[in-house]
């Protein structure tokens, strides 16, 4: 087992803050670490009370892997001119999760540890990396198609079945409603408000809920509003995201999309059939459907009313036209119908001596063959008596009893079989000539 070396011959060791103080020496004050330019992503940032901005510096890999991370720090007095150099540039708060170009210089504190400090930020590189972001979803949607389908669907002539994807209390959402039902046209709007958060990690699941409970009822509206008011453009960031865009753009109802002010511009902008600035906006777009709807309907009513009126202008003109040509085209008419009046007056004569004519040969005929008929039908039926006469003769009873036959008569009754007789009744027997009464044995 081995010893342990002798307490004497131990290494003197530094103490923490002189080790630290060397670290101190070869950080602070080396050029390469002081005023750099550097690339990355804001995280975690916050202001304490005395108006210091704390955030972590990160960078990502293609997999979103925190690959790099080092604090950072703006002091009070840079970070008020930052913070306004980045909004008036920008549009957008600096906040978590925005990739920015910051320049800096590394700090090392004996107690506190490394930390760079932020002296600059360039506002264009964000603006530049949001519109890339903005950029890489349009062409993604384009490439799958959908960019323009919302676009292509057909409106109603008055959209009025509106449902409206906002949230309940913002002031965009009062600021719609009394734009539409306050409009001076005396236009009805039906409206159905679906609540969705409309900033935040929210935004995009709890609009897409909306959406889906829309698409529930799709024949109770005409179309679908998604509006939200005034606000910091960073609290648009959820509207740049391919997902929702997506959803919009394949919506089977046409949609608005009112977002923001008038120099905010998201990706449902490109994506929604109408786009238009505000809520406001949203509003009177609707109203002045509604208006032109109501011009169009005004010109019909015009149209219909001159039409009517050159109607019946012709048909005065033709009716006085008619009214003058009444007397010379009754004249005509009766001149005409004396002229043929006297024609049938002297062909009268000549065709009822015709007609005579024809009809008492043809009478003379008839008669010639009724006669012949009566003839032919008179020798028929003399022919048929005699064949009757005949057959009476044939068949009458005189001539049966001359044939050899006897009729035998009891009392009035004559007798057609011997069970008719009893033993000792008296008959008479008829011949052809005479006859002779018997008695039954």
């Amino acid at each position: 087992m081995p010893q342990s070396p002798p307490i004497h011959d131990l290494p003197e060791g530094l103490s923490l803050s002189e080790f630290n103080a060397r670290i101190e020496r070869v950080v602070n004050g080396v050029p390469a670490l002081q005023n750099q330019w550097v690339v990355a992503e804001c995280s975690d940032m916050r202001l304490n009370r005395s108006g210091h901005c704390y955030t972590e510096l990160i960078e990502k890999d293609d997999q979103g892997t925190t690959i790099a991370k080092v604090g950072a720090a703006i002091w009070a007095g840079t970070y008020r001119t930052l913070y306004e150099k980045f909004l008036y540039a920008t549009g957008q708060v600096l906040a978590t999760g925005m990739k920015v170009m910051v320049n800096v210089t590394a700090s090392f504190h004996r107690l506190y540890g490394i930390k760079v400090v932020i002296n600059d930020i360039d506002p264009s590189y964000t603006m530049g990396d949001m519109a890339r972001q903005r950029q890489e979803i349009l062409n993604r949607l384009k490439a799958d198609g959908v960019i323009d389908l919302n676009k292509q669907l057909p409106w109603p002539d008055v959209p009025q079945r509106i449902a409206i994807v906002s949230a309940a209390g913002a002031a965009g959402y009062g600021d719609f409603m009394n734009q539409l039902q306050s409009n001076p046209y005396g236009l009805q709007f039906y409206t159905c408000l679906f609540q969705a958060v409309m900033q935040g990690a929210q935004t995009v699941p709890t609009v897409k809920a909306a959406l889906d409970r829309i698409n529930a009822h799709l024949d109770l509206f005409d179309c679908v509003v998604i509006i939200r008011g005034g606000g910091a453009t960073s609290e648009l960031n959820s509207f740049d995201n391919y997902e929702l865009a997506s959803y919009v753009a394949n919506f089977p109802l046409p949609v608005i999309v009112g977002i923001g002010h008038e120099r905010d511009e998201t990706v449902l902008d490109y994506v929604a059939s109408i786009r238009v600035k505000t809520p406001t906006a949203a509003a009177e777009w609707l109203i002045q459907r509604g208006t032109n709807a109501l011009a169009h309907l005004d010109e019909l009513q015009d149209a219909v009313v001159t039409a009517v009126r050159d109607t019946v202008s012709q048909a005065r003109e033709h009716l006085a036209y008619f009214t003058s040509m009444i007397p010379a085209a009754a004249r005509h008419i009766i001149d005409t119908n004396r002229i043929r009046l006297n024609n049938y007056a002297t062909n009268i004569p000549f065709a009822a001596t015709g007609l005579i004519t024809t009809q008492q040969t043809r009478l003379d005929r008839a008669g010639e063959r009724i006669g012949e008929a009566i003839g032919r039908t008179l020798q028929r039926e003399q022919q048929r008596l005699q064949a009757l006469a005949d057959k009476a003769a044939l068949l009458s009873p005189v001539n049966t009893l001359r044939r050899g036959y006897a009729l035998v008569r009891a009392g009035d009754k004559c007798v057609t079989s011997a069970s008719q007789l009893q033993p000792g009744d008296n008959i008479t027997v008829q011949f052809a000539e005479g006859s002779a009464d018997a008695t039954v044995n």
